[in-house]
Formats: C-alpha cells, sequence, structure tokens
C-alpha cells in the first residue's frame, strides 16, 4: 500500500512538473512591479473591537477545490473563540452559507472573517477553488498582503494549487504558509514527499521555498477538538507562523483615499452602502466624494463609514469597512466602481501596458496572438470588463507567441480606473492567457462598442 503511494505521488509530482514548466519565467516578468494590493468581497465576520489602533494584516486561504480551505478557516475561528471570548467562532456553514454552496459542497463567493493572535490583527479571505468561480479568486487573492496555501496529502499539488500560487504571484503576495491537511490520513514518508513538491513549486514560483513554514494538520481533527498534534496543535503553530514570518503591510496613509467597491446594498430608509477594502488613504464620514467607473462619475457624501458594524470618523488603509453613499440609488452603481475624493482620480478606457502571453505548460494559449484586435475580458482590482488588446511589435514581427512579453495598448469596453504599475490577469474561457502591467494612462478612445474589432489607434494599427 505504501509503495502504491509512493508511486501515485511520483506521477503526481511529475504532472505538476509538466503544468509548471516555465513557470518560473512567467512570474520574473516585472515581479517587481507585482506589488498592487487591492479589494474585499462580501461575506464579512468579525471578532476584534473596531477601536483597535495596531496594523491590520491581510491574509487569505488559496488551493485546490475540497483541499479543505473553508474548514481550515473554520477551524482557526473555533480555536481562537476558545481561547479569547471576544473572537467569534464562525462555522462551516457560516462561510459556506449561499444555497448553492451548501447545495454543492463547496466555496464560490468569497468570504472575510476578522480575527486577532496575541500579536495581531487580523482579515482572512476564504477563497474559491473550484475552476468556474476563478475570478472570484482573483479578487480575493489581490487584496492579500500573505497567502496561506492549502494542499490535502492525499492528493498532493493539483491544477487549481498550481493556478492560485501563479496568480497569487502576479497580484503581489510575497509570503506563502503552506498547511498540508489531510496528514492524518497518510503515512509519513507520503507527507515527506507532497513536502518536498510543494517546496519546488514554491522555488518554481520564486517565493522563499526554504524559509517559508509548511505546517502538516488535519483542519477536520481541530474542528472536532482533537488535541493530537494533526488536530488543535497544527492550528497553533499555524497561527504562530503566520505572526512571525507574515511582514507588516505597508500602507500608504497619506495619497487621496480609494475605496474599490466589492460589494453593495441597500438600507431602508438610509440609502446605498457600499463595502470594500480602503486601499489607500484615509476615509472620513462626511468627506465630498464620487463614484467612478463604466462610464460614470457619481457625486456623493459619505454620510456615515462603519467598521465592524461600528459607526467610525474615519477609516484608514487596510481597513474593511462599509459607507454609506448619500443621495444615490442603488442601481446606479455596480461593482468594481472606485470611491474617491471628487476629481482626484482620473480614469479612461485606454493604458499601455507591458503584457505576459502564458504558454501551454503554464495553462495559456496553445496559439499566438495577431499583433491587433485580440478581444477577451481584462480582471484587475474588483472589476473585470470586455478589452481589446492591440500589441506594440517590431517591425516584420506579426504575431505574439505563447511564452514572449510585449508592450500593448488596452482599449476598454467602458472608462476604467486604474493606477499605475496596477496588475491584472486576461482570461478567456476558463483559461488565464496573460498577466500584465499598466504603464501609462492615454486618453480616452471613441469608438462604437458594438464595433470593437474596428478601433483604429493611432500609431498602433492605423
Amino acid at each position: 500500500m505504501l509503495l502504491q503511494r509512493i508511486l501515485l505521488r511520483s506521477f503526481n509530482c511529475a504532472r505538476s512538473q509538466r503544468l509548471s514548466l516555465n513557470v518560473k519565467h512567467a512570474c520574473q516578468i516585472n515581479l517587481d512591479y507585482f506589488h498592487t494590493k487591492a479589494n474585499w468581497s462580501k461575506q464579512r465576520f468579525y471578532s476584534s473591537d473596531a477601536n483597535d489602533k495596531d496594523l491590520i494584516c491581510s491574509v487569505g486561504t488559496i488551493g485546490h477545490v475540497d483541499h479543505g480551505k473553508t474548514t481550515l478557516t473554520a477551524a482557526i475561528t473555533k480555536y481562537l473563540s476558545e481561547k479569547d471570548k471576544n473572537c467569534k467562532y464562525v462555522s462551516y456553514d457560516e462561510i459556506d452559507r449561499a444555497p448553492e454552496e451548501k447545495a454543492r459542497g463547496i466555496t464560490i463567493n468569497i468570504a472575510h472573517i476578522g480575527y486577532r493572535t496575541k500579536k495581531r490583527r487580523y482579515a482572512h479571505t476564504d477563497c474559491p477553488g473550484h475552476l468556474d468561480f476563478i475570478k472570484n479568486m482573483i479578487s480575493g487573492a489581490s487584496q492579500m498582503d500573505g497567502a496561506i496555501l492549502i494542499v490535502a496529502a492525499t492528493d498532493g499539488p493539483m491544477p487549481q494549487t498550481i493556478e492560485h500560487l501563479l496568480l497569487a504571484k502576479q497580484v503581489g503576495v510575497k509570503e506563502i504558509i503552506v498547511y498540508i491537511n489531510k496528514a492524518d490520513l497518510v503515512d509519513e514518508e507520503v507527507l515527506d514527499l507532497v513536502d518536498l513538491e510543494i517546496r519546488e513549486l514554491l522555488d518554481d514560483f520564486g517565493f522563499d521555498s526554504e524559509n517559508s513554514p509548511v505546517i502538516r494538520g488535519s483542519a477536520l481533527l481541530s474542528l472536532k477538538g482533537d488535541t493530537s498534534n494533526y488536530g488543535t496543535p497544527s492550528v497553533q503553530n499555524l497561527l504562530d507562523a503566520m505572526d512571525s514570518y507574515f511582514s507588516p503591510p505597508k500602507r500608504d496613509y497619506t495619497s487621496p483615499f480609494i475605496l474599490p467597491c466589492d460589494n453593495l446594498f441597500n438600507v431602508p430608509g438610509r440609502g446605498t452602502v457600499v463595502v470594500g477594502t480602503v486601499k489607500r488613504g484615509i476615509i472620513k464620514k462626511g468627506a465630498e466624494a464620487e463614484l467612478i467607473g463604466f462610464d460614470e462619475r457619481i457625486k456623493t457624501v459619505l454620510s456615515d463609514v462603519q467598521i465592524f458594524q461600528k459607526s467610525v470618523p474615519e477609516a484608514p488603509a487596510g481597513e474593511n469597512v462599509g459607507v454609506l453613499l448619500r443621495g444615490v440609488k442603488i442601481n446606479t452603481v455596480r461593482r468594481g466602481m472606485w470611491v474617491v475624493p471628487r476629481g482626484s482620480q482620473k480614469f479612461s478606457n485606454h493604458y499601455e501596458a507591458q503584457l505576459y502571453l502564458l504558454n501551454t505548460s503554464e495553462g495559456g494559449r496553445h496559439r499566438p496572438l495577431g499583433k491587433n484586435g485580440y478581444c477577451s475580458i481584462m480582471y484587475c482590482s474588483t472589476w473585470n470588463i470586455y478589452t481589446r488588446v492591440d500589441f506594440i511589435l517590431p517591425d516584420g514581427q506579426n504575431m505574439l507567441m505563447p511564452g514572449e512579453q510585449a508592450t500593448c495598448r488596452l482599449t476598454l469596453l467602458d472608462c476604467m480606473p486604474i493606477l499605475m504599475g496596477q496588475t491584472f490577469t486576461i482570461r478567456e474561457q476558463k483559461c488565464t492567457v496573460a498577466t500584465g502591467i499598466i504603464t501609462a494612462v492615454h486618453d480616452r478612445v471613441e469608438f462604437d462598442k458594438r464595433k470593437m474589432n474596428e478601433i483604429k489607434i493611432p500609431g498602433v494599427n492605423a
């Protein structure tokens, strides 16, 4: 039986090597610029006091479907709730509470749970692992300061393990802690093989494979209160690793505030509330602001600001907040819009970027892209939109091959807010085909939205 498991691990290792071949090259494309953090999501649970002044660290669980991300998240809150009466236990069913999530037994939407250890406050994002909901994972990962990679010992690294690592690297996550889940179901020799395979993957993606903590445990045993090494002690080991390994996040408190909208709802008798994480600056109650995005610029006043469902006079970068917008109807607001001070942020439908086209071993395209007129969906911050890509290639070169990078112009269906140096992802169907970084903002391009294939850009395709 042990020999069969080792052979299975060897097979999975070879498969992962094929999937991750040349991924190190992909991750080295302008990695110094892949640092922008963003957004948040719509399910929120908190256990810390709103008046805490210590810095909040955004972390999250990533990994393949059914490897135990949500179970581990619930196990963390249960363990802490038994240590601290101010910490709330958030059960598995509370995290995956949507009817479809309950019916299918998988995470679809990203959920946010707040908790604190003895050393730090954490905002924890539980990301979906299923391929069908990778866009929600992108939204979740883009806000993380550090990530917890969950790998089931019974499977080892799987396709979404690899894609999540790639996407996490591209949105600027620099530090990874690994939790090998279901460790009680395999032999020690198999755990050693999984550990080795994971460290090789971390090295391929440019993470610190030697110093990244790897914790072995069972989230399910911990939830059941098991005190063996793979039970509650493994969760304590994970929390200790988070406190010591994740670097304190750097926040920009001086620039004009930006609040990307990740969710919105209507409060009867009060108005529209936008939920998200303050990307930079300090957002204050009573501030004059505007919503920008999707060709709209809507003026408003921030009537109320709440953290942990408590009204506060202000909220700094990194805090997950809800803001009440005066005079704004909910049907005029869309997820992906930004709340900013009036006139502080330029937004356009035309940008310049450096783009890398993933090859087949990285999960990308099999065929090259033509020089002009490639259209697909662009994911950035909390929004995604139909986008045309035109490459700026050397004379005589008419296509971009998988594995190559080039300067390009992005023409978006609508004007959207983007910051210089912000990263983005291009996906078609269920495949990530390209990643890039914004290098310039150009003036708006006027065109018939029904005929994006006919757009003419001076100096590029005209």
